[in-house]
């Protein structure tokens, strides 16, 4: 399932990554990227040898050694009045996130606005030592009789309450690990996996009642530029985008990657249809035909050739190139182009392409300069393979989702 052969662009992005990333392992950022955690270090121990960068510290502990030597020579009295003055700050951060947390917990109880009804009940709970019960429940236009039946609740509440107060932390964690981007549906599958099952109807709504959610993306740029003089390619998918086996059918696409300054950057993707993995890309500050050509180059390295399959775009101008023709002759593939105009006969890659760009820029206008933008969708796409639950695979991976078909009929085979 490794690819076979890596390109300088491939190992530059994958150090890049590890070090830009803070706190990062060598055996987090091997996993995302799907290589070997010894291939990574390899990789960006040569980079900083070539460099002339020697290792900085990778522990807290090395950091607080050295520290304390740079330190020692130091004076005493100055030592002493540096400490003093960093408790100090602690002490006042730690007040102000307890403040800060009362606060919150204050206005959720009684202005949570799915549970308004419940809110008035706990006023009238919380007050009744200084108020009459009656005189509340006649402000508030509350029953009194439905307050005491509340009331006789209060038990079976507080351990709901409790339960979804855990069930929301194990939320949080899965969120966080996909990068904010995961709804309900690909949560439940997650915890199901990690032997929490749950219904997706109780994650939704923990999730709403915690303010757990994902964010949405509606800038459009057009990509898509018909070439008049393209010799015409027959539509062979007719908007089937499913495959039974890896490697049969590909179909690919150009987006727009929006940076500072109303600029561009733009990614070329091929994706296997039958596992939605992204077997190449390519990012370039330009939408000529090298740009497509070296996603292709990088799908047949992946899949250690492409002769036989099936490949479907729009009608681009790239696509439809001479040179990029060629290409494809060289590689054993064989085009296929849909209708011009029509968003449909591509849309699985136009959906693919949103949830890149809803899940990394999370709401921003733009990912800032050029290298902050490879940086970002060069990790969304390894780890888009190697961790990203896909819906259309029962909510796997696709890597995982292509391993268990290779073992499914290796055990029919025996």
């Amino acid at each position: 399932m490794a690819m076979k052969d890596y390109s300088d662009e491939f190992k530059a992005d994958a150090v890049a990554l590890y070090e830009s990333t803070p706190g990062a392992t060598y055996k987090s950022i091997a996993a995302d990227l799907g290589i070997n955690r010894a291939t990574l270090r390899e990789w960006v121990l040569r980079d900083r040898e070539r460099r002339g960068v020697t290792a900085t510290p990778t522990t807290a502990g090395e950091a607080l050694v050295r520290a304390g030597a740079a330190a020692s020579s130091a004076d005493p009295d100055e030592r002493i009045r540096q400490l003093e003055a960093r408790v100090a700050e602690l002490e006042a951060s730690e007040r102000k996130l307890v403040t800060e947390r009362d606060i919150l917990r204050k206005a959720a109880k009684y202005f949570r606005r799915d549970e308004l009804v419940i809110s008035r009940f706990q006023f009238v709970d919380d007050h009744r030592a200084t108020y009459e019960v009656k005189r509340l429940c006649e402000v508030l236009e509350l029953n009194r009789s439905s307050y005491y039946k509340w009331l006789s609740g209060r038990q079976a509440r507080a351990a709901r309450r409790h339960r979804d107060r855990v069930l929301a932390e194990k939320i949080r964690e899965v969120h966080g690990e996909s990068g904010g981007a995961y709804g309900s549906p690909r949560v439940t599958a997650e915890l199901t996996d990690k032997g929490l099952p749950v219904n997706e109807k109780r994650v939704a709504r923990v999730m709403r009642a915690f303010s757990i959610t994902g964010v949405r993306l509606r800038r459009r740029v057009r990509t898509t530029v018909p070439d008049p003089a393209v010799t015409l390619v027959p539509d062979l998918f007719q908007r089937d985008f499913t495959a039974p086996e890896p490697g049969w059918k590909y179909m690919r696409d150009i987006t727009y990657l929006p940076l500072e300054n109303g600029e561009f950057l733009y990614l070329a993707t091929v994706l296997d249809c039958f596992s939605r993995r992204v077997v190449g890309w390519s990012i370039a500050d330009h939408m000529r035909t090298d740009l497509v050509a070296d996603a292709l180059r990088m799908a047949a390295r992946t899949r250690g050739g492409l002769d036989g399959s099936l490949f479907h775009s729009d009608h681009g101008a790239q696509y439809g190139s001479r040179v990029f023709a060629d290409l494809c002759t060289q590689l054993g593939v064989t085009r296929s182009m849909g209708a011009v105009g029509t968003s449909a006969d591509n849309a699985t890659c136009e959906s693919f392409h949103a949830s890149l760009k809803r899940e990394t820029l999370q709401g921003a206008h733009d990912y800032g300069d050029a290298t902050t933008c490879r940086r970002t969708v060069f990790a969304w796409l390894s780890r888009y393979n190697t961790r990203r639950r896909h819906s259309a695979n029962d909510h796997l991976s696709p890597n995982e989702y292509e391993r268990r078909h290779h073992a499914a009929k290796l055990t029919l085979a025996a």
